[in-house]
């Protein structure tokens, strides 16, 4: 058995600056060791001498994951792959073109497994369920997706686990095909890359790979597809929805413990009790290095280790919705299977960025309550995350007590639960505000940078970021487009407000404004929060009456570095899938990549990337850099993927 087998040290990749072979990166299957497999399949031997057309889906209990390997496949096509992705998993330039990396991304070549021997390490899928559309929906887990190994990059530290999604049947693919589509494959190749180019914490990929061979009945026959992507940890709150529901205190306990000591990299990591946790804005940041068995607080919230994992969850996840609020991004389908414990965005299924400002806008035509809205992320997320709150409710709830044998092996007294829950509950409710400060504080921060100021300050969140988010709305301007279209604008072209209304016209879609009022009430709503802005502008980089060329030079800069100008919107993803799939093209995803890796530059063709000229396509550039084409705003799409 894989106990924390492992291969190749990082004695001779630390000193390979340029990185290895996916063959020679190190490898490990520490989640394996250290959690039970499905009793079905108590070693990997068990499961690589059982037929693969034999392992089909089935409840597993007991167990946090499965054995399976990949369905071989033939002839996979490596269609592209991520430079940024293969630099962070340490892989070398050009190995892509081998056999050996297109056949482990396609699934045919297991890595660490001795096929002779029958030992090493082997590829498994996760085992969890979830709450969809706030309703629960029983075991799902990893129904398509199966993970190979972990590799830790040595000039970083940090440790990704690797995974194939589309590679075939599982015990978790209740009534599904375990195959994914290349349509819906190459949304999630491009958004993860794109969503960690913008700093937005996300999982990645490495590769998409075209099965010839394999077709997908969804509303059509599509062709098949394989994305390998990778994460710090795939865990998400489902893991322990699962366990709640099946009543396995045990597991919640093991579960919890990985996750502080494996994926968080150890209990004093976490952070600890705030000063005020009924005031968290007026709190400073919480303490860590708290060794595991201290306790925090008086008895009635007494704050233990679990405590504090829970809040580093909570806080992690207040920080990336944030960015999705300032950035324009939606999910589209954020169930508890679909919220990461370490806090990425994860499972890109209807996602969208925003295009014209509607609050209550989703990607997701099946979402008819609109409970996946752009407006409704953050309050999601939330319920979300109380809902891991009750999977923990009893570790934190038992405050001091929470490593006493008799709780360990016994559970709770029935005279003892109501201390426990009303203890668990305070608590909880003490973190949501926490969750509240923690979000708004990273959303001012990141409006802040994106309006071109160095400083926020009251008064801001209601004139500038409300007002303009109102205006939007009313007007139906772009969201993405604002930013970066005020990055150019100079401060010395808004002294009068005839000049403001002038100017306003650079935000307005070429077919004019399609919003309340037509233009006229969009050059003077526009030009009335560009005198605020301006004004503001003057306060933070100048004397508050004037500024320098030099200093408005400065500041434009500063916001083209946060304001993205090419971000993947739908109708683009929409265009490169019908190049590929229909055309047969190749090199529009190298160029869509390259954008979406470099999502800030004025311009790509003909410039320098890490030492080399690129060549792509600058009437292309332009066109997807451009206004959003009528027909292809605030698009729809659907979860069959």
């Amino acid at each position: 058995m894989a106990s924390q087998f492992s291969t190749n040290g990082a004695t001779s990749a630390a000193a390979n600056t340029t990185g290895l072979s996916i063959n020679d990166i190190p490898k490990s299957w520490t989640f394996t060791s250290k959690l039970p497999p499905d009793s079905v399949f108590p070693t990997p031997a068990d499961s690589h001498k059982t037929p693969r057309d034999q392992i089909v889906p089935r409840q597993v209990r007991d167990a946090l994951f499965t054995w399976v390997r990949p369905q071989p496949v033939e002839k996979p096509e490596l269609l592209a792959v991520s430079p940024a992705a293969m630099r962070d998993l340490g892989i070398k330039e050009g190995d892509e073109k081998t056999e050996d990396f297109v056949n482990t991304v396609a699934g045919n070549k297991l890595q660490g497994w001795d096929e002779e021997k029958l030992e090493g390490g082997y590829p498994w899928a996760q085992c969890y369920g979830g709450f969809q559309f706030g309703q629960w929906a029983g075991q799902l887990g990893d129904g398509r997706a199966i993970s190979l190994f972990e590799t830790t990059n040595p000039s970083t530290g940090v440790r990704y686990e690797l995974q194939l999604k589309g590679a075939g049947l599982t015990p978790y693919s209740r009534f599904a095909d375990g195959k994914a589509v290349l349509r819906s494959s190459i949304r999630e190749f491009i958004v993860s890359e794109a969503l960690n180019a913008l700093d937005i914490p996300t999982t990645r990929a490495l590769s998409l790979t075209l099965l010839p061979g394999v077709k997908v009945r969804r509303e059509t026959t599509e062709p098949g597809a394989i994305v390998a992507r990778f994460a710090q940890s795939w865990l998400r709150i489902g893991n322990f929805d699962i366990l709640r529901a099946r009543g396995d205190r045990d597991l919640i306990r093991k579960l919890a413990t990985y996750v502080a000591e494996d994926v968080f990299g150890g209990w004093e990591t976490l952070p600890g009790r705030l000063d005020d946790p009924d005031k968290p804005t007026e709190s400073a940041p919480p303490e860590r290095n708290i060794p595991a068995d201290t306790i925090e607080g008086p008895s009635e919230s007494a704050e233990n280790r679990f405590t504090r994992l829970y809040r580093e969850i909570v806080r992690r996840n207040a920080l990336t919705v944030a960015k999705w609020q300032a950035y324009g991004f939606m999910n589209g389908v954020l169930n508890t299977d679909n919220t990461s414990l370490f806090g990425l965005s994860i499972d890109f299924g209807p996602f969208a960025f925003m295009d014209n400002f509607d609050p209550s806008y989703t990607p997701n035509h099946d979402d008819f309550m609109l409970r996946y809205s752009y407006r409704n992320q953050p309050s999601i997320i939330w319920w979300n995350l109380v809902r891991l709150g009750e999977s923990l409710g009893e570790l934190i709830g038992a405050g001091s007590r929470v490593d006493e044998k008799t709780f360990v092996e016994d559970g709770v007294k029935e005279e003892e639960a109501g201390g426990i829950i009303e203890r668990a509950e305070k608590v909880i409710m003490q973190i949501g505000e926490e969750y509240k400060a923690v979000f708004l504080g990273e959303y001012k921060n990141t409006m802040t940078a994106r309006l071109g100021l160095k400083n926020y300050k009251d008064g801001d969140f209601e004139e500038l970021f409300s007002g303009l988010l109102d205006t939007m709305e009313a007007l139906e301007l772009d969201f993405n487009l604002f930013f970066r279209r005020l990055s150019s604008v100079k401060v010395s072209e808004l002294d009068t407000e005839e000049a403001r209304q002038d100017k306003a016209a650079v935000f307005f879609y070429s077919d004019g404004v399609t919003g309340l009022g037509g233009e006229a009430e969009g050059r003077k709503r526009v030009g009335e929060w560009l005198a605020k802005w301006r004004q503001r502008i003057l306060e933070d980089w100048g004397d508050g009456q004037t500024i320098s060329e030099e200093q408005d030079g400065e500041r434009m800069q500063a916001m083209k570095k946060v304001n993205p100008n090419f971000i993947p919107r739908s109708w683009i993803l929409d265009e490169v899938i019908k190049r590929v799939e229909k055309d047969n093209e190749r090199d529009v995803l190298d160029r869509v990549m390259h954008l979406a890796l470099h999502p800030f530059e004025e311009s790509w063709t003909g410039r320098t990337f890490d030492g080399k000229e690129y060549k792509g396509d600058k009437d292309e550039e332009i066109r997807w850099t451009s206004d959003v084409p009528r027909l292809g705003r605030a698009m729809q799409c659907s979860c069959s993927s």
